[in-house]
């Protein structure tokens, strides 16, 4: 048998316990020694640099990402602007006024302003402040009620301890920045600024003799800057300082001195485009001289957002719509209305996309940064123009004799009417005993058009070929087509506050005249027919209408965003940007009745369109007689209470459509004076450079244009 020796369990356990004892015996000597070390060899040095070293964290502010036109132009950027902040240091009070003064007269000689909201102004002879301002002020900060002006100032310099000057304007100085001081409060971790948007040479001067300024750092602030003036500003909107209701929804992700989108563009790609803070860190003399500085998070700047228009195109979209608006004010036509306001949409036809987008009166953009001022915002608000309202997507209107090609249509596909169908027009729509409307041309010359087919009361805008064609069909299919055409809902545009207009129907009467009258009757169908009766569209929703109609029938989502780009480079997926608009603005996507239009009832309605600008009996002829493009258009004139608004529907070239546009001007009176505003725009698109022709007023093709 063989015996192996084995070491006893108890006598590997204790050998176990002597080693773990050494050990922590060795660590706790170096332990000793290191702290002996510390607190008595370097105790001195280590605590006079704990005295004298103040470590701080400032915010690295993102840039906001900019917004771009289609071809890369810059619209909205945001401009790096220097900021002077000052953090409270561990020095006396002399040495905190020499270095205030120090401050003062380095922002002077580069006129940088700075606070100051001291009451008391001087001059070599009198110390001065209104008695109420005093009487308040006396109260606020506990002095003498009996005190005077000049005796106020000399308590505030003795409160300060200014005794590093005796100039008094710059002791009144040293006084206002202490002054703002003890109103704004800071810290050795909070800042106050102390001015902002400060020239390069004085933050040159401020960092070349850091040690005369205690306390100062220089933070870089992206400030916004909107480039082109008013251009595209309904579009673009604004952006400025986060308000307290804002904040409170959102203090994990901002401060209260970020700027956010308010309107437009801006506001609703705001996640997009703020970007991330990154993180700096500030190392301090107790005196306030910056030691060391670096940078822990960088910040990422904001994603861009490139946008479907063309920013020359958009130009000319604005000037067009402004000079229409004032020469139809100023009776260039030939009859003065007084209109101040309207709209115009810019549409590819077969993408959506928008080429242009104007909204008449403008604002301009850049009056919102900083905050706006209460005068500026007291104009804007009193205008009864509304020119902050985005009247291209806000605003719903009749769309008078526009709509008539969708009541053609859905006359065509329901049977009611065919192509050979003709219907004559004896002035007036004797059907019904109780309702018995007009056309616009028997109102003119007491007689009516006569015999016409679809394509002809198209080109003459006849209202009784519309009322017949209506009655037969019934306002439930004119409704479905309205629909069909993206008319009455929302277009689900990248923009804020999208108007869904209203399509005229059995339903809409009765959520809408619940209280009145809500039955149907024929008399509705036959003011629907022509546009009136609760038809009310936006200027966008028009021109995805009449894109539809020009591209043989194809409905096609509006947008006004081409892409986002991120700031790796990368793009945001088509799908993200719709989902997350969607998700932004509740906006629901629609669930409309598939319908195979007839090529050829499309093809007769288009015939009728091309005759109102080529034919010399077309409503818009005399615009477009010595055109170089064959547009296809539609003038439009709807009653809205004791105004006529007047619309101008087109598309171009004719024979391979590209764009569609839509104008509206508020009580313009009649639509082919709107034409003109289309003219101008295809001029531009096309790179036509024909010279505006002179009309002759009195010609007889203007004679008959009155629809």
């Amino acid at each position: 048998m063989i015996r192996r020796n084995k070491t006893p369990k108890k006598a590997n356990i204790n050998l176990r316990f002597n080693l773990l004892t050494v050990v922590v015996y060795i660590i706790g000597i170096i332990l000793i020694v290191r702290l002996f070390s510390l607190q008595i060899v370097h105790g001195a040095e280590y605590r006079e640099q704990s005295n004298t070293r103040l470590t701080r964290e400032s915010t690295l502010e993102a840039a906001r990402g900019d917004i771009l036109d289609r071809t890369g132009a810059t619209l909205v950027s945001s401009d790096m602007q220097f900021s002077l902040e000052m953090y409270q240091t561990k020095i006396d009070d002399n040495q905190l006024n020499i270095s205030i003064l120090n401050m003062i007269q380095v922002l002077e000689k580069y006129g940088a302003s700075y606070p100051d909201s001291f009451p008391i102004s001087i001059n070599p002879y009198t110390f001065t402040i209104s008695d109420e301002e005093l009487a308040e002020w006396k109260e606020e900060n506990d002095l003498d009620e009996n005190i005077s002006a000049e005796a106020a100032f000399n308590e505030f310099v003795k409160e300060y301890e200014i005794t590093n000057t005796t100039n008094i304007e710059e002791i009144r100085k040293i006084i206002a920045i202490r002054y703002q001081i003890s109103i704004e409060g800071y810290s050795s971790t909070r800042s106050i600024t102390i001015a902002d948007n400060i020239p390069r040479e004085a933050v040159a001067e401020f960092s070349e003799s850091a040690d005369k300024f205690a306390g100062i750092n220089i933070s870089v602030k992206p400030v916004r800057e909107y480039t082109s003036g008013t251009l595209a500003a309904h579009i673009l909107g604004y952006a400025s300082q986060i308000s307290s209701e804002e904040y409170e929804t959102r203090k994990d992700t901002y401060s209260q001195n970020d700027i956010i989108g308010k309107t437009g563009i801006e506001y609703v790609f705001e996640e997009y485009l703020k970007g991330k803070n990154g993180t700096r860190q500030i190392d301090m003399a107790v005196d306030g001289t910056t030691t060391a500085e670096y940078i822990s998070e960088e910040a990422i700047s904001g994603s861009d957002v490139v946008l479907t228009i063309d920013a020359n195109l958009q130009k000319v979209t604005e000037d067009a719509l402004a000079a229409n608006i004032q020469k139809i004010a100023s009776g260039g036509f030939g009859q003065r209305f007084d209109t101040n306001a309207g709209a115009c949409v810019v549409m590819n036809v077969n993408t959506g996309e928008i080429l242009a987008m104007a909204s008449y009166p403008t604002y301009n953009p850049a009056d919102f940064v900083g905050g706006i001022s209460t005068e500026n915002w007291n104009n804007y608000n009193n205008d009864t123009a509304h020119p902050l309202v985005n009247k291209a997507v806000q605003n719903a209107y009749s769309p008078g004799s526009t709509f008539k090609m969708v009541t053609a249509i859905a006359g065509l596909e329901s049977g009611a009417i065919d192509l050979n169908t003709r219907i004559n027009d004896t002035g007036r729509y004797t059907k019904y005993r109780d309702y018995q409307p007009v056309c616009w041309y028997y109102t003119d010359y007491r007689r009516g058009h006569g015999w016409l087919n679809v394509s002809q009361a198209i080109e003459r805008s006849c209202n009784y070929f519309f009322y017949e064609t209506a009655d037969r069909m019934g306002i439930d299919t004119l409704a479905k087509f309205a629909r069909y055409f993206g008319l009455g809902s929302k277009t689900g545009v990248e923009l804020p506050s999208e108007t869904s207009g209203s399509v005229a129907s059995k339903e809409t009467k009765a959520e809408l005249h619940a209280n009145d009258d809500p039955n149907w009757y024929a008399a509705d169908t036959l003011q629907a027919a022509i546009g009136q009766n609760d038809n009310s569209f936006s200027p966008v929703q028009m021109a995805r209408y009449i894109s539809i109609l020009a591209n043989g029938g194809n409905r096609i989502q509006p947008t006004i965003v081409r892409t986002i780009r991120n700031a790796d480079g990368s793009e945001v997926s088509e799908e993200e940007i719709r989902n997350f608009v969607n998700q932004k603005l509740g906006i629901e996507e629609e669930t409309v009745e598939e319908i195979d239009i007839n090529q050829e009832y499309i093809d007769a309605v288009l015939a009728g369109m091309e005759s109102v600008t080529q034919d010399s009996s077309g409503t818009a002829y005399v615009r477009f007689r010595d055109f170089d493009v064959t547009v296809g258009g539609k003038t439009g004139s709807a009653e809205a209470g004791n105004k006529v608004n007047a619309w101008f529907v087109g598309f171009a070239p004719f024979e391979n459509p590209e764009i569609a546009i839509v104008v509206i001007v508020e009580n313009g009176g009649h639509g082919n004076y709107t034409a003109e505003v289309v003219r101008d725009i295809m001029e531009e698109y096309f790179g036509m450079n024909v010279e505006t022709i002179e009309e002759d007023m009195t010609a007889e093709p203007y004679v008959q244009i009155m629809n």
